[in-house]
């Protein structure tokens, strides 16, 4: 791991430990953000509707998915799993900040989260000089269908 990686991921990861670590203690400031987004949400997707009834647990959850998804990201450990959990849990935090009455901070928090979404999306995205999964699945079906080329073109050599 490069030195500005060691020293970047647990910089991009305080802040959600911190905010995880904050709605675990106080779920219900979360949750009552979180209320109007779920009760819209489950308008539209009938299934929601046991989870709007308790957005004090949802608010836990996504607590608990900041604080371990962050802890892994400052560890260094499967941090393109750990950076897309950070963002899935972000969209609803982003919701949920949208929803407070509090405007006078509205828009410095909005870009304020925005912001730490975007390195998180970077720290998803990022391979760290490695080839991704898809890559070298697509590389070695390459690599494959020249063995089996070349084979075919040995057996046909050799039956004639």
């Amino acid at each position: 791991m490069s030195l500005v990686r060691a020293l970047a991921r647990p910089m991009l990861a305080a802040p959600f430990v911190l905010g995880g670590i904050s709605r675990l203690r106080a779920p219900e400031a979360t949750a009552s953000q979180l209320r109007p987004v779920l009760n819209r949400a489950s308008r539209s997707l009938p299934q929601l509707s046991s989870l709007a009834d308790r957005p004090e647990l949802l608010a836990r959850v996504l607590g608990g998915v900041q604080i371990g998804a962050g802890a892994l990201l400052a560890l260094g450990k499967a941090p393109r799993l750990s950076s897309t959990l950070i963002v899935a849990s972000q969209a609803l935090t982003i919701a949920a900040d949208t929803q407070s009455e509090d405007s006078g901070n509205k828009v410095a928090t909005l870009a304020t989260q925005v912001g730490l979404t975007g390195g998180a999306l970077l720290a998803a995205v990022d391979t760290a000089g490695k080839p991704s999964l898809a890559w070298r699945a697509h590389d070695a079906g390459r690599r494959g269908k020249r063995v089996v080329k070349r084979e075919a073109r040995a057996a046909k050599k050799a039956l004639a």
